[in-house]
């Protein structure tokens, strides 16, 4: 498994895999197969499709090192850029379905409904992730300050969780929230206890 994960194919069949929900949401919206409300339908996929990669991306770490498998490190930037990718089509059919693009309507939108102000600062917080995805961006921002700006995204999954349960409040539904964040507090909590284990075994060499 793990000489497989450093073949050359490996990354674009990664990438096509990341692009499947995207392009089986737009057949279906291309033969018109997304149900009675095809806008609500495809708002509320594209959400969920950014809150699993979400979810994908934090299982990196945990993964590779409970498995020893380190090359899982080389796919975690690009599942990040899907996660912008996806909440971005997001945003977008929002903007387009709900608003009609119309600007000030969508700045009323977020200003006056939680949940949508909550979201939008989910994709604001996203966006310097995103932009500083690659490897110059290390350079010019130094190792610390990049991996510092790069922990937004515990904060971003904590928005992105609130903005689902605060959609689902309004339908008095939330299996599915308790779903996620119960996948997001086992990944969150591992990195808690392996953060007090690092610290403990810090304070126990000056000892």
């Amino acid at each position: 498994m793990r000489q497989l994960l450093l073949k050359p194919a490996a990354k674009p069949l990664v990438f096509l895999l990341c692009l499947l929900p995207f392009t089986w949401l737009a057949y279906n919206v291309a033969i018109n197969n997304l149900g009675a409300n095809p806008q609500e339908a495809l708002i509320r996929s594209t959400g969920d499709w950014t809150l699993r990669f979400l979810c994908i991306v934090l299982a990196v770490t945990p993964l590779r090192t409970i498995s020893k498998t380190p090359q899982l490190a080389r796919f975690r930037r690009m599942l990040g850029l899907f996660v912008y990718f996806y909440v971005l089509v997001h945003l977008l059919s929002y903007s387009w379905f709900d608003m009609g693009f119309d600007v000030a309507d969508i700045a009323k939108d977020i200003y006056k409904r939680p949940f949508i102000l909550v979201g939008f600062a989910a994709f604001v917080l996203l966006t310097p992730l995103a932009l500083t995805s690659f490897n110059r961006a290390i350079k010019v921002l130094g190792a610390k300050r990049w991996q510092l700006l790069h922990k937004l995204v515990y904060v971003i999954a904590g928005f992105g969780l609130l903005h689902f349960f605060w959609m689902r409040a309004g339908k008095n539904n939330f299996n599915e929230v308790f779903v996620y964040a119960a996948i997001l507090a086992v990944l969150l909590g591992w990195r808690v206890v392996q953060w007090l284990k690092k610290k403990q075994q810090n304070s126990s060499k000056y000892v």
